[in-house]
């Protein structure tokens, strides 16, 4: 327990601690240029909507059905949901209060211990340098559905060609971009989900399915005794999980929001519960109309990428629906998929690695950005590793996809975990020093519950996915590694770092609570100033009333 005294005395440098801090901030600027806040409200809410739908829902939400059966898929993306949903209220309320570049990975070395920054913003950099790789290979694949010829490297490249070239063109294009590639794939969930509802019930299709598919044997959840359904219920928790990556963007983005004090909480509070709602209601459509032993469903969760389309449950049931063309138009969507993965990739990954050169835990040359706020370092740094997808044609898209999702899995169940951790030091430290929650534009429910579930959650899951590699028939140390590869890049990073700089967890009586935040809310203002001038074309309006609706 803290005394008075220590308290008194810390109140009483705070003002100029403040003051000096800002000071950096603005010196920080006039060192590395200043980002542009052009994120408005409607780019952040659809973000939250549809940033997330991708690769994952259309793809591997076919392997959940198959790996865990109808009941066990829905019971894995609930607990996914839940874990996700806290996860990202944990960080809405830190980023609505403190909207910096790099979120959590700032807010790691701020709230907890600087080593902790260092290694998240080392396995998040890694990860979606990696989810880039992923992406621009995934585009190969799903041009090989038309093109069964086609070398891996041509797609690759043109991607790569096409994403760096959106990214130079700075924070509004890509939330314009995003805003609508979302909106193009929240659509095709709806028009899925009604599609799969009138396929079952017999309206379109001509085969009344109902709960059918429920009381196939092996149904609703695959295993033989308890303990094995518990252990693919969790160990499908994965498949899930890769689904919902990508959903502490919301975190990200508000670094660059014009307006994150009113805009962070609007996107979570109105919009994030129906990403879950999306989910649940996509992955109990395929576990209705698509029987669990379906070969397609099957082959999703063992199959390569060059598999992968074909087989996917989105043109199953619109195939079953007799619906002409609807292979070619979900695979047209896959592609607006990987597109707008791919530039979150890159949005994501360079500006990590911007905040950490900001903060001399990367080369200050990465915190460099160009007229425009980009970080073009940074981004010729990622750009560089991505090229590795070109080695996609030479031993296989299968082998280099498979390895890569490995590389990336823990690293990001870890970061996720972690967010939970550093919003009970934030809280902490709020409550040390004596702030009140009225100072919140924005409070997570259920704290601390929440967090605690998460983190409990979060380590089942690394649990049951450990056991299933161990107590694999035949047992193969490879899929041990697959599953614990992340790890060693995640830990290894804190320890070196801390040992090296010789970091402490820091006190909560000298937690920054401050620094930036007054010169953040006067670049806020500038930019709702802006913002109220500059009116929408009548297309925008369109966009924003079919959202609004969504919503």
């Amino acid at each position: 327990m803290t005394d008075y005294s220590e308290k008194q005395e810390y109140d009483s440098t705070s003002v100029d601690q403040v003051q000096a801090s800002n000071d950096d901030f603005v010196n920080q600027d006039q060192e590395f240029g200043t980002v542009k806040r052009d994120l408005k409200s409607r780019h952040l809410q659809m973000i939250a909507i549809g940033g997330t739908i991708g690769t994952g829902i259309f793809l591997s939400s076919g392997g959940s059905v198959a790996a865990a059966g109808p009941l066990g898929a829905l019971i894995s993306y609930t607990i996914v949901g839940v874990m996700v949903f806290f996860i990202v209220t944990s960080l809405g309320e830190m980023s609505a209060y403190l909207p910096l570049p790099g979120a959590f990975t700032t807010f790691g070395s701020r709230f907890v211990d600087p080593a902790l920054g260092f290694g998240l913003g080392a396995g998040y950099a890694f990860q979606w340098i990696i989810t880039v790789t992923i992406e621009v290979t995934a585009a190969g694949t799903i041009l090989q559905y038309w093109w069964n010829d086609i070398h891996m490297w041509i797609p690759a490249l043109v991607f790569i060609v096409i994403l760096v070239g959106i990214t130079l063109l700075g924070v509004r294009v890509f939330g314009e971009l995003e805003y609508w590639l979302s909106m193009i794939k929240v659509l095709t969930c709806v028009i899925f989900i009604i599609v799969g509802i009138l396929v079952d019930v017999g309206a379109v299709g001509g085969d009344k399915i109902m709960d059918r598919n429920w009381h196939i044997e092996g149904a609703p959840i695959v295993g033989d005794t308890a303990r094995d359904k518990t252990v693919n219920i969790f160990t499908t928790c994965v498949w899930a999980f890769f689904s919902f990556g990508g959903t502490e963007l919301i975190g990200i983005t508000a670094g660059e929001s014009a307006n994150p004090g009113k805009a962070v909480p609007k996107a979570i509070r109105h919009t994030f519960w129906r990403i879950l709602l999306f989910y649940i209601l996509t992955i109990m459509v395929i576990g209705l109309v698509v029987p669990w032993n379906d070969e397609n469903l099957f082959n999703a969760a063992v199959s390569d990428t060059n598999t992968a389309i074909p087989i996917a449950p989105f043109t199953i049931i619109f195939k079953m629906a007799k619906l002409p063309g609807a292979d070619h138009a979900i695979n047209a969507v896959l592609l607006t998929a990987v597109l707008s993965a791919g530039q979150s990739s890159f949005y994501a990954s360079t500006r990590t690695l911007m905040a950490m050169g900001r903060e001399g835990k990367m080369p200050a040359i990465f915190g460099r950005v160009n007229k425009y706020g980009v970080p073009i370092f940074a981004l010729a740094f990622v750009t560089s590793i991505a090229c590795i997808a070109f080695v996609a044609d030479v031993v296989g898209t299968g082998v280099v996809f498979n390895w890569l999702v490995n590389l990336t899995g823990m690293s990001a169940l870890l970061t996720w975990m972690s967010i939970s951790i550093i919003h009970l030091r934030f809280r902490a430290a709020f409550k040390a020093q004596g702030r009140s929650l009225s100072d919140l534009p924005y409070i997570a429910p259920l704290f601390p519950y929440s967090c605690y579930i998460s983190i409990l959650l979060g380590l089942m899951i690394l649990f049951m996915e450990g056991y299933q590699a161990v107590t694999a028939d035949p047992f193969e140390a490879q899929g041990v590694v697959a599953v614990f590869v992340g790890a060693p890049v995640f830990f290894l990073s804190i320890i070196i770092w801390k040992i090296y700089h010789k970091t402490k967890i820091v006190p909560l009586l000298e937690v920054d609570l401050d620094s930036g935040r007054p010169t953040i809310i006067q670049g806020i203002s500038k930019a709702v100033e802006v913002e109220k001038v500059d009116g929408y074309s009548k297309l925008r309006k369109v966009g924003l009333k079919i959202a609004n609706f969504l919503a």
